[in-house]
């Protein structure tokens, strides 16, 4: 059967068309993702605030990966490869970034270094070892959920700065975001309530929950100091210290952290004849589709975690 030339050719022209405005569109859409800002941010908390905000107006990606401890991290190639595309580089600061790493890495580039955790009232830390009577200022702060609007604000001031023609925008974000803050904080608050006042002792592996300690009225303990880079093992007298403060306060539960070694917490909680809690968010946030994949996630399930193993159901357990 013969094909009439007249459609034969409308079909190819057709057919041209047609992927000329694919070419088109492949373009046009690639040529706006590469015109995009790029954020690059030292740790996953900062990462998730600066999404929060600039939504997708702008490229955020992290130093960090799920579960990675900054106190000990060093940069390799593709963090410095990642830091010389960025527009804008953010940072925790106060040391969180072990030896000034995000810092470093920026000065290199010659790119811009926001701290998120200017403004915020320091909790302040006795050091130890090299810094045996230094104060140090608490770099875990976004552990309170005030603390973490302030990050928000200083991310918003920055990215505002960055891509003006999307501040208003930007700017509406941070604020549906701190409704979302201002909330979390509540709900802590009211969850906690299940806790009794004498069982509101938070042993981890290192001082990263003080700032949520005091907020939430709860003791802050821990083996090692406000740094995991600071030691990796207790003394022996100080071990037996701080089993004898847990018998002593009845403690039924310590928590080991998703970002740090577990050995020590483990051997200590066996020389207490205790319980292992879950494993709490503390430096980094969790894999994408963990319960802590997001800051408020990670909040949420920390608390819920909590609760698990001081409140008066965790008795029976032990």
């Amino acid at each position: 059967m013969a094909h009439h030339p007249v459609r034969r050719h409308f079909s190819s022209l057709v057919f041209l068309i047609l992927c000329s405005a694919f070419c088109l569109l492949w373009s046009d859409s690639a040529k706006a993702q590469g015109d995009k800002k790029i954020i690059l941010c030292s740790t996953t908390q900062i990462a998730d605030f600066a999404r929060q905000i600039v939504g997708d107006r702008c490229v955020v990606k992290c130093v960090l990966s799920a579960g990675e401890d900054p106190h000990t991290y060093e940069p390799g190639g593709n963090d410095l490869q990642d830091c010389a595309k960025a527009d804008l580089c953010l940072q925790n600061g106060w040391n969180l970034e072990g030896n000034a790493w995000m810092q470093r890495i920026a000065v290199e580039n010659n790119k811009k270094l926001i701290t998120c955790i200017d403004g915020v009232k320091p909790r302040v830390l006795e050091g130890h070892g090299e810094e045996e009577g230094m104060e140090i200022k608490d770099p875990h702060a976004w552990f309170k959920p005030s603390n973490a609007l302030i990050y928000v604000n200083n991310i918003r001031d920055a990215v505002c700065e960055l891509e003006p023609e999307y501040a208003d925008e930007f700017r509406m974000r941070a604020d549906m975001y701190r409704l979302q803050l201002l909330a979390l904080d509540r709900w802590i608050k009211q969850s906690l309530s299940q806790v009794k006042q004498n069982r509101r002792v938070l042993i981890s592996h290192h001082d990263a929950f003080g700032y949520f300690c005091d907020t939430y009225k709860f003791v802050a303990e821990s083996p090692v100091g406000w740094t995991t880079g600071e030691l990796t093992e207790l003394s022996l007298s100080g071990r037996q210290e701080l089993v004898k403060y847990i018998r002593e306060r009845g403690v039924p539960t310590i928590f080991v952290e998703t970002s740090t070694n577990n050995e020590l917490l483990t051997g200590i909680a066996k020389d207490a004849g205790i319980q292992i809690g879950q494993p709490l968010y503390s430096d980094a946030m969790g894999p994408k589709g963990s319960a802590g994949e997001t800051y408020l996630g990670m909040m949420r399930e920390n608390v819920l975690r909590i609760i698990a193993g001081l409140g008066e159901s965790s008795a029976s357990k032990k």
